[in-house]
């Protein structure tokens, strides 16, 4: 019996711990690079993430954002309904051309549109893009 509970506990301590690696990976970072500033990003790629973006949080630590991406290209529209913190965003063609930059306030449920077609859209903390002087037309590199 006890070597029976040895494994049975070991087999549920190797579920949690399989259960712990996935939650941590799906937080790794992707670093993009736009000219010679680094912003490391979360990737929000299912319907799932791109629902839920930054809602709920505190705080987005210093250059860091979230990365949506989306399977084709088209007019993006976000908004800030239970998001707490001030972000900028960036509309991102495909070929990695910062389109447009807005500002967008916490719980701001007003739509913040792209006027073109995108396929990316970059959230920074609000003055990141201002602070690194980065502006329409720059490119973003390493999207997937």
């Amino acid at each position: 019996m006890k070597v029976k509970n040895k494994i049975s506990m070991t087999v549920l301590v190797l579920f949690v711990l399989s259960l712990a690696a996935g939650a941590a990976f799906g937080q790794m970072l992707r670093e993009l690079s736009i000219g010679e500033h680094k912003v490391s990003v979360e990737v929000a790629d299912s319907n799932a993430l791109r629902r839920k973006g930054l809602m709920f949080r505190e705080n987005l630590p210093e250059n860091q954002g979230m990365l949506f991406v989306y399977p084709e290209t088209r007019r993006l529209s976000f908004w800030m309904k239970n998001t707490r913190i001030p972000l900028d965003i960036a509309f991102i063609a495909a070929d990695g051309e910062i389109l447009q930059i807005e500002h967008m306030q916490p719980f701001d449920e007003v739509s913040t549109r792209s006027r073109e077609p995108a396929k990316f859209a970059l959230e920074t903390n609000q003055g990141w893009f201002a602070k690194h002087d980065v502006r329409v037309g720059a490119k973003v590199v390493g999207l997937p």
